[in-house]
């Protein structure tokens, strides 16, 4: 696997997926997640998953992972600093071209990057994301794939929810550099940085992750999440009431057509 390694961080670099997984007390689920990743028909990926101070033993299902596994990195740290501290420091420590994005919890189809790095290629894409369907916490179908828009501008990404984390993979090559923003959406801060610069983001509809569902999340708690959307326009985008009334309008019903199957 070393020489596999030093392949990828030379002459395969241009074609590197760095793949960015926070993970928190996720000892449950990782191991799918892991596995996931390892069953991509694509190859040339690594994997950065940072535990952000687990109490459970999500570490060591990493390791034992890791140890057959060299694509997979654990990075520790040593205090807890939430998900957007986790991407970041992920971020920092990628290789690749392309950075995906897989939740802890989220798995992937076998086909996922393979087939949405040929649809970037085609498209031009600086930014991509997918369909999806949801699962529940023990891996039942929770319903149909989730509809996306073809593409996404910056303001019509402000009143949406279509991308959703796991599915979204960015070309640094297109994009330029970018950080990662400490704030309760980092995910939707990234993507409307990204998008900002002019760029548009394209969606490829293929069902190709499956979204865990989980009682305890935090994005579960959907006023809190609506709260964070609207402090995301005022504090981040600094944007006017008018503006953040209307895209919230926009944000709401589409995140109520997204969620009216749960």
């Amino acid at each position: 696997m070393k020489s596999y390694l030093q392949g990828i961080c030379g002459m395969e670099n241009n074609k590197l997926v760095s793949i960015i997984t926070p993970a928190y007390n996720a000892a449950r689920f990782v191991e799918e997640t892991i596995r996931s990743a390892q069953s991509q028909s694509y190859p040339h990926w690594e994997m950065l998953i940072v535990d952000d101070c687990s109490k459970d033993d999500t570490c060591a299902v990493i390791e034992r992972l890791a140890a057959d596994d060299a694509r997979i990195r654990l990075i520790r740290h040593e205090k807890n600093g939430g998900a957007a501290v986790a991407r970041e420091t992920a971020l920092k420590a990628a290789s690749g071209r392309y950075i995906a994005f897989l939740d802890s919890d989220d798995v992937w189809l076998p086909e996922k990057l393979t087939r949405q790095l040929a649809f970037m290629e085609s498209t031009a894409a600086p930014l991509s994301y997918t369909s999806f369907r949801r699962i529940s916490e023990n891996g039942d179908s929770c319903g149909e794939p989730i509809a996306i828009p073809l593409s996404l501008t910056y303001r019509q990404l402000l009143g949406n929810t279509a991308i959703a984390t796991s599915t979204a993979i960015i070309d640094r090559e297109k994009t330029g550099p970018f950080a990662i923003t400490h704030t309760y959406y980092d995910d939707f801060a990234l993507w409307l940085t990204v998008l900002k610069r002019g760029l548009v983001a394209h969606g490829l509809r293929e069902d190709l992750m499956r979204y865990r569902v989980v009682n305890q999340s935090l994005s579960r708690n959907k006023s809190k999440s609506a709260m964070k959307v609207w402090r995301a326009y005022r504090d981040l985008e600094k944007l006017g009431v008018l503006a953040s009334s209307w895209y919230f309008v926009n944000y709401a019903w589409n995140a109520s057509r997204k969620y009216r199957n749960l």
